[in-house]
C-alpha cells in the first residue's frame, strides 16, 4: 500500500515539476512510463530508471527481484505501444525486449548505472528483461 502511495506521489511531483522533482534517483535518470492495462484497459504510469542508447531509452523489468514481472512489462508484452515523459517532453514509444549480445551489452550499462540490478538478478529465478523503448516516429 505504501509503495502505491509513494509511486503516485512521485508521478504527481514529476509531472508537476517537469521532472525537476523526482527526475533522478540514486544518481540515475527517471522517466515516466504509461502503459495500458491488458485486462482493464486503464492507463497506468510508473516512474522508472532509464539510460539512453542512441535515440532509444533502456529500462529494466526488475520488479525488485520478485518472481513476477512488473505489471508495466506484462502490459507492454500485450501492447508494445506506450507513452513516456522525460522532463517536460512526452513521446509515444514502441517497446521490445533486448536479447542475446544486445542484452549483454545493455545489462552491463544498466548495472553500472544502478548496481542493485545485480542483486535483484540473484534474488529471482526468472530472467529479468531489459526493455528498449524506441520513439514510434523512428
Amino acid at each position: 500500500m505504501f509503495l502505491q502511495f509513494y509511486t503516485s506521489l512521485h508521478v504527481f511531483f514529476y509531472k508537476l515539476s517537469g521532472g525537476r522533482i523526482g527526475g533522478r534517483i540514486h544518481k540515475a535518470n527517471v522517466l515516466l512510463l504509461t502503459t495500458t492495462g491488458w485486462k482493464t484497459r486503464k492507463k497506468r504510469t510508473r516512474p522508472l530508471l532509464y539510460l539512453r542508447d542512441g535515440n532509444r531509452l533502456v529500462i529494466v523489468a526488475a520488479n525488485g527481484g520478485r518472481e513476477k514481472d512488473p505489471a508495466w512489462w506484462t502490459n507492454l508484452k500485450h501492447d508494445p505501444i506506450g507513452g513516456i515523459q522525460v522532463g517536460n517532453e512526452k513521446e509515444t514509444v514502441y517497446a521490445k525486449r533486448a536479447n542475446g549480445s544486445e542484452k549483454e551489452r545493455l545489462w552491463a550499462l544498466v548495472t553500472s548505472m544502478y548496481p542493485k540490478y545485480n542483486e535483484y538478478h540473484k534474488k529471482t529465478k526468472r530472467e529479468i528483461s531489459v526493455v528498449v523503448l524506441t520513439p514510434k516516429s523512428a
